[in-house]
């Protein structure tokens, strides 16, 4: 069974209680709500522009 679309689990009024999604969306999912966790963890730090971003990136060996 290929999941493209997700399904939706009823009561027995036909209200919806739950969902399925595929692995794949599911995973997707947990990595927008974990970014968007990080998002809100850091929404009070101070900007940074791109020049310092670059020096300190070289200066870790990253770039």
């Amino acid at each position: 069974m290929s999941l493209t679309q997700p399904q939706y689990v009823l009561d027995r009024r036909g209200k919806k209680r739950a969902v399925i999604v595929s692995i794949a969306q599911y995973r997707r999912l947990m990595e927008d709500l974990h970014d968007l966790a990080v998002v809100a963890e850091r929404r009070r730090e101070r900007a940074i522009g791109l020049g310092e971003m670059r020096r300190r990136l070289k200066s870790r060996g990253l770039l």
